[in-house]
């Protein structure tokens, strides 16, 4: 089974924001999404990364043009997830499956692009939304323009799915394709419903473990950020105890990846040839 993730833009930010004791100088982030290629599902994505229907896209509510001024976002245009399925001979209908980790924009902003897939998503997260206003959604971060008008009717929730049994210092989770290749484990604290990717085949096992932290720095060396970050946070209360069982995993022999981290990983895609 083939994991590769891509690059959909850089946002840049103070160290000392997203690491205990960090400095002022400025880091630029990445916004990863990634690329499954599961022998019984076909090619499926992880979440879709930032779009230009997020970012520069002429029919964007008031919110989410000032979300993009704020943050100002550089989109990559040579990693655009159609264009990185181009590079492997793939179209949006070819499709079939996306995991949606979260709701955040950077996540969800591209999902409108895929008409014939499916959206494997947590379902508990998603009756919230549908729960709230307009502003507590914005509150929460989640922009419900971005979901595709029958987001509901193609969505395949977590509670539907066979649970797995705990490994690697991993609690258990819904296995997501039914033969134990990837299990969504819960990542409490960042945001709402938001699971990380078990992939336990592999010599190594390999948790993406998403937006759990921005940098790895911040587990590894237990400088999980505090203030101001706790403000934007679905439970500040959890990050810490998310983050310790991610550093627990790392201790077993494990292999965690993040979203955001600038540092290449052996998973992400090499540049396109010139």
């Amino acid at each position: 089974m083939k994991i590769v993730f891509a690059n959909s833009a850089w946002v840049s930010a103070a160290e000392r924001l997203i690491l205990r004791g960090g400095g002022w100088q400025s880091v630029k982030l990445r916004v990863r999404y990634g690329l499954l290629f599961h022998p019984t599902a076909g090619p499926v994505l992880i979440d879709t990364g930032y779009t230009p229907e997020a970012l520069t896209g002429a029919q964007r509510g008031l919110m989410l043009r000032i979300y993009g001024a704020l943050l100002k976002p550089e989109l990559n245009a040579a990693e655009q997830v159609l264009l990185v399925l181009r590079r492997f001979g793939l179209s949006p209908d070819d499709i079939r499956t996306i995991i949606v980790t979260h709701f955040h924009a950077d996540h969800i902003s591209g999902l409108s692009l895929f008409r014939n897939a499916r959206f494997i998503a947590s379902d508990a997260a998603w009756a919230r939304v549908k729960a709230r206003g307009p502003w507590q959604n914005l509150r929460h971060g989640v922009f419900t323009e971005l979901f595709p008008p029958d987001f509901e009717a193609r969505l395949e929730g977590l509670s539907a799915k066979r649970r797995a049994e705990a490994r690697v210092s991993v609690p258990g989770g819904a296995d997501l394709f039914g033969d134990g290749s990837v299990i969504a484990v819960d990542l409490p604290g960042h945001a709402d419903g938001q699971f990380g990717l078990l992939f336990a085949g592999s010599e190594r096992p390999l948790l993406y473990a998403v937006d759990a932290q921005w940098l790895l720095k911040a587990l590894t060396e237990n400088r999980t950020p505090g203030f101001p970050a706790t403000l934007i946070a679905e439970d500040a209360t959890a990050i810490e105890p998310t983050s310790a069982m991610l550093r627990r995993f790392l201790g077993c022999g494990g292999e965690v990846m993040l979203c955001h981290d600038p540092a290449p990983t052996s998973y992400d895609l090499a540049p396109a040839a010139a």
